[in-house]
């Protein structure tokens, strides 16, 4: 079963939280929701180049908030803000309502699977050798302090007649346990001969344990802004 269900989806509404919160009547739940679609494809579409591995869209009964995932800040801020500005803009006309936009940085893209399925596809697409992809990308990932990985490549492989499948892993990948926290994340390289689909499932650890440890570090930088008292007489 575990191999078959998208283990995000399958976490969702137990320990993992919605991609997009809001409440609408019957009638208007199949516009928002295509608004949603449009507002994510426009925007992986424009900063294709930018890592966003995860969008989150939350709706009140002014505005629209999208929270945005981002390894490289820089390409959406843009110089003084005038790319978020722009971007603001743009996805206003789009849906016709007033957005506001909050960019969130993923400081090890190592450790997010979309990131790491988007970056063997274009490595793919450059004519890279998918072999020497998956070990690049397996002895990285798990450098970056996981618990396992597992990615799997469909296709014409290597330029191959016939498309077929190739899988490595390395550490654990419990898919069916739900209070372990597997990301993943899917991509697909155009290349040349045709079309190649990459997977990858990386575990991150329990949640609890993520956390204890969001919790310690949000203590640490609590102590350190405190003024230091002095000993002196």
């Amino acid at each position: 079963m575990g191999q078959k269900v998208n283990p995000t989806g399958f976490r969702v509404g137990v320990v993992e939280g919605w991609r997009s919160r809001w409440y609408a009547s019957r009638r208007d739940f199949g516009d928002l929701l295509i608004e949603d679609f449009k507002i994510r494809e426009f925007v992986k579409r424009k900063y294709q180049f930018a890592g966003i591995p995860k969008i989150e869209i939350e709706r009140t009964r002014d505005q629209v908030v999208v929270h945005l995932w981002t390894a490289r800040p820089g390409i959406i801020i843009g110089r003084k803000g005038q790319e978020v500005d722009r971007l603001k803009a743009e996805l206003e006309d789009l849906t016709g309502r007033r957005m506001e936009l909050k960019i969130v940085e993923v400081n090890n893209p190592s450790r997010s699977a979309v990131l790491v399925a988007e970056d063997m596809a274009q490595q793919l697409a450059k004519r890279g050798s998918f072999r020497r992809t998956i070990k690049r990308m397996l002895d990285q990932v798990m450098e970056s302090g996981v618990y396992g990985v597992k990615m799997e490549l469909s296709g014409r492989l290597g330029g191959a007649e016939m498309s077929r499948k190739e899988k490595a892993s390395r550490g654990s990948i419990p898919l069916s346990t739900l209070q372990r926290h597997i990301d993943y994340g899917f991509a697909v390289s155009k290349t040349a001969q045709g079309i190649i689909g990459v997977k990858v499932w990386i575990d991150l650890g329990d949640y609890k344990d993520e956390e204890q440890a969001d919790g310690a570090n949000a203590q640490a930088g609590q102590a350190s802004k405190k003024p230091k008292r002095s000993h002196k007489r």
